[in-house]
């Protein structure tokens, strides 16, 4: 039996688990070994029965004397079991499993784990977990609980996992240098997947994870370090930058630039001229103006005689970019064209679009500088092929999404950072309220009230449509018929989401924007690329369902005027935590602040909402963990700089973890 052996050779494994199996990412030995456990249970405590007091979770083991099963009142079954070790008896009870009689007989030895308790007025276990015989797998230990899917359960995996973990252990080479073992005090490979799965002691469980938490950042790094290198390592295009035609046309904005805005312009012009391919993410907080950085960058390119493409994940946020350069750079004699699905513009020295920039037919006589706006919707392939359009154009990457600067380290080790950390002059904070649903009238009053000013109004809900696995959740379309017929008759509402096409989309915000509409009823689709300076109240519907960066950005919407502005958020849960986590909105403004929060609360995919392309799903390690990211990425940093190449092994385990090439882009 090798590792790399198929499942379906396995006895007991036929077609039925080998789909639930791959549900889960199972599809090898290997696979199934490397599936961890996410909690143990301690049912390590073995007593005599004579011994058992009340609320102990504890083994016992001992001989059946008396199963049946009884019928309830109500119809159901009730399987009561007697148990004797020679101490003493006890009853056990199993609610609805008539079958356990079939399993279990009388005379057989038997284990079983559970919280003992008073039931009828004679000591108990309720509903243990039980096996026939010593066998130990799931009684009498630390019971290792695994990610389950239908019809996978935890006791199903760990009678596949614990008899063969420890013979495919010995088959599996160690990957890890053992410099690296040593110097950080890890356990071997072989040493590191027993004490996972059949742990001897809670001390065994927290070496365990540490060595593959240490594996999981440790390679993480090696990438990122390894790309970094290798982009470094290229001949890129040396644009002349000249200083005093930047200071025109910084001098030519109606608005002056923020401190952090001039210091990530002239990090990014520093890089243009350097002669090796830029590769650096702005980040910046809602309406911190990354657009003008990336105008800045995009006229120099233009007057090195070469051309910029910057792409969006949405038709909206490229219209808002194309209007935005437009209004800039055309004064310069920069044209600046768009294509998306629905428009196709001809050559410009700056082309905004969607995916469709990287359409066969999209094609760039000298492409010197490609810009990805939030870059973390586009996976590596996308940006790649954007990328291959120009012979080693320069990368810029923007994201308003905040990132917290130990995840930044983790996932985008190959990037420099560049970050704008201020607002322009004159935006406001938004004024935020978690609402509950007995304040909805009153609220709806004071959207009267604001709409009254001639101002509007946001409402956003996380569907489009009703949904029957969701139905607490409001949809679009459903709440603009209920808010147009019975609560805003009086008020003009438009309706706007992602399946409406392009034309309509683009109507219904233009209708917005002109002022012919009061209230848009809308999803998501408005988080980046809406500017309506007249809007002033943002009302969000599940507000619970949307993570903190999110909701962060929908309030962004607003506050872009000079009036004053709000941010309601509407929310049915009544768990405290999730409360809690909301009511940050009120106090906390800075985008940063509340991304470390939703990371620490929520995890890296809830931050960003969608999985990042090339980045592994960590099983062990947490990207909350600063000191081990640190500590990690100097193991990383020491190891390439004394062994540039790595091991064979080594390699394969790093492509294996990140299902993608090391190569750069």
């Amino acid at each position: 039996m090798k590792p790399d052996t198929k499942l379906s050779s396995l006895a007991g494994i036929g077609p039925a688990y080998i789909t639930r199996l791959a549900r889960l990412g199972i599809e090898n030995l290997t696979d199934l070994l490397y599936h961890f456990p996410f909690r143990y249970e301690d049912l390590s405590a073995v007593r005599q029965i004579a011994e058992i007091v009340e609320g102990e979770v504890v083994t016992v083991r001992g001989q059946v004397w008396e199963i049946q099963n009884i019928r309830t009142r109500h119809g159901k079954f009730l399987t009561k079991a007697l148990v004797n070790d020679g101490s003493a008896s006890i009853t056990i009870v199993w609610f609805n499993q008539p079958y356990l009689t079939r399993v279990i007989k009388v005379g057989v030895t038997i284990s079983l784990a559970g919280k003992a308790n008073i039931y009828q007025g004679k000591l108990s276990l309720t509903a243990p977990d039980f096996e026939i015989g010593d066998l130990r797998t799931h009684t009498g230990r630390i019971i290792p609980i695994y990610p389950e899917t239908q019809g996978l359960s935890s006791k199903w995996l760990r009678s596949k996992i614990t008899p063969l973990a420890p013979i495919l252990t010995t088959q599996l080479k160690e990957y890890l240098p053992p410099g690296i073992l040593r110097r950080y005090h890890l356990l071997s490979l072989e040493e590191a997947l027993i004490k996972i799965h059949s742990p001897g002691s809670l001390d065994d469980i927290d070496q365990a994870r540490r060595r593959f938490g240490f594996e999981e950042l440790f390679i993480l790094h090696l990438a990122a370090l390894m790309r970094k290198a290798a982009n470094e390592a290229r001949a890129g295009v040396k644009l002349a930058v000249s200083n005093s035609q930047v200071n025109a046309f910084i001098a030519s904005l109606p608005f002056r630039l923020t401190s952090s805005q001039q210091r990530a312009a002239w990090e990014i012009l520093s890089d243009l001229k350097g002669g090796r391919p830029m590769n650096r993410l702005l980040q910046g907080d809602v309406g911190s103006g990354k657009t003008v950085v990336a105008a800045i960058a995009a006229y120099v390119t233009s007057l090195n005689k070469m051309q910029t493409a910057i792409m969006a994940p949405t038709e909206i946020l490229a219209q808002q970019h194309f209007e935005t350069l437009t209004t800039v750079l055309a004064k310069f004699g920069v044209s600046v064209g768009l294509r998306t699905r629905s428009k196709k513009s001809g050559p410009a020295d700056v082309t905004v679009g969607t995916q469709a920039l990287i359409a066969t037919s999209a094609a760039f006589d000298n492409l010197g500088l490609v810009i990805i706006d939030e870059q973390h919707r586009f996976g590596v392939a996308q940006r790649a092929l954007l990328k291959s359009k120009g012979s080693a154009p320069h990368l810029l990457t923007m994201t308003a999404t905040p990132i917290p600067r130990t995840l930044a380290l983790s996932l985008y080790g190959d990037l420099d950072l560049s970050t704008l950390d201020e607002l322009p002059p004159g935006r406001q904070i938004v004024k935020t309220y978690l609402t509950p649903p007995a304040k909805r009238d009153k609220a709806y009053d004071f959207i009267r009230s604001r709409v009254k000013l001639s101002q509007q109004v946001f409402i956003v809900t996380p569907l489009i449509e009703p949904s029957e696995s969701l139905s607490t959740l409001r949809s679009a379309t459903q709440e603009f018929e209920r808010l147009k017929t019975e609560v805003f008759p009086e008020l003009r509402l438009g309706l706007l989401h992602g399946r409406l096409t392009t034309k309509n989309k683009q109507l219904v915000l233009d209708q917005f924007r002109d002022k012919k509409l009061d209230i848009l009823v809308t999803t998501p689709v408005v988080e980046v690329g809406i500017d309506i300076p007249n809007a002033t109240v943002m009302v969000i519907e599940g507000s619970d369902h949307f993570g903190l960066a999110q909701l962060h950005q929908l309030r962004g919407r607003v506050g872009r005027g000079v009036e004053e502005s709000w941010c309601l958020l509407f929310s049915d849960s009544l768990e405290e935590g999730v409360n809690k986590r909301l009511q940050a909105m009120e106090t906390q403004h800075l985008g940063a602040k509340l991304a470390e929060l939703d990371l620490a609360l929520r995890g890296p995919g809830e931050l960003y909402g969608i999985r990042q392309s090339g980045i592994p799903e960590l099983k062990i390690a947490k990207l909350t963990d600063t000191a081990l990211i640190t500590e990690t990425r100097r193991a990383a940093e020491d190891y390439l700089a004394s062994q540039p190449r790595l091991p064979s092994g080594l390699t394969q385990r790093l492509e294996k973890l990140l299902e993608t090439p090391t190569s750069p882009d």
